[in-house]
């Protein structure tokens, strides 16, 4: 089978052997934001050496800006539900079996909705090695989603704008024209993570960016991490201390930045590896019993 993530901005194909192991892969900056609705025509450029007949897809491409809206499953949800809201696309232009996963929706305490779409995915090759029992989940990214899986099901999650406030202001604000370019600074990262932990508005807090700054407590070139610090820091605020064994599903630079604020706050946690994706559509693919 032939397993896909596709995003806004990239597009990841994976084929995978009957066991679900790799063996070959390709990648593509046609992203939905590049792609300008050339869906079909996208995928197949990617693929068209392979023979496979079934295509699983994961990510905004089953978005309402997709290739076709597929609609969210419900949590609490585990493998067997997600599977259950796959859909088949059937597109004239493309000779495959192509189905498309749904992404999951929840509601807060206080009746506010959030949603996630291809991180389920991530969760989905994640959930068989957890066990029994209740684990937290961290997926850093430019969304951050914080999942809550009790034995093998996803009962609820909570997204953090983390990576894209960062962005934001590194690019655009008055504490990114202070920066410069330069490797991380663990020290200057931990002050960040370590004054989130204390009380007080993060609003209040990010100004300090320019203020020890202007007072030469922090270097240019430490001012990111220390914003990044910052930022990160005050999103793991929102882990309680207690509440089973954490864990990190990132790519390394950024695993490392949340495994090392999440011991200095106390709270240790595992981490694995992020190219899950495949592995998850894999498992996806075999509960909804589709022929590989």
């Amino acid at each position: 089978m032939i397993a896909i993530d596709w995003g806004s901005s990239s597009l990841r194909a994976f084929r995978l052997d009957r066991k679900g192991q790799i063996v070959d892969s390709r990648r593509s900056d046609q992203g939905l934001l590049n792609a300008n609705g050339r869906f079909a025509e996208v995928l197949e450029a990617l693929i068209h050496h392979w023979d496979d007949a079934l295509v699983v897809m994961a990510g905004m491409v089953g978005s309402r800006q997709g290739w076709r809206e597929v609609p969210y499953v419900q949590a609490p949800a585990g493998l067997h539900e997600i599977a259950a809201g796959m859909q088949q696309l059937n597109d004239a232009a493309i000779e495959r079996e192509l189905w498309l996963v749904p992404g999951l929706r929840c509601v807060d305490v206080h009746g506010i909705p959030d949603v996630m779409r291809g991180e389920e995915t991530q969760l989905c090759a994640l959930l068989p090695l957890l066990g029994p029992g209740t684990h937290r989940v961290v997926l850093p990214g430019t969304h951050s989603k914080h999942a809550h899986v009790v034995d093998g099901r996803i009962e609820r999650f909570s997204t953090f704008m983390t990576g894209e406030l960062f962005a934001v202001l590194r690019q655009h604000s008055l504490l990114g024209r202070m920066m410069v370019e330069a490797p991380d600074d663990a020290a200057a990262f931990a002050e960040g993570v370590a004054l989130a932990g204390r009380q007080g508005s993060l609003l209040h807090q990010l100004f300090s960016v320019r203020t020890r700054a202007l007072f030469d407590q922090l270097q240019p070139a430490q001012l990111a991490s220390y914003l990044s610090g910052l930022l990160i820091g005050s999103e793991l605020q929102d882990i309680d201390a207690e509440g089973g064994p954490l864990h990190v599903m990132a790519a390394d630079g950024l695993a490392d930045a949340y495994v090392s604020a999440l011991a200095l706050l106390g709270r240790p946690a595992t981490r694995h590896a992020e190219d899950s994706v495949a592995q998850g559509l894999y498992l996806l693919a075999r509960a909804r019993e589709l022929p590989m």
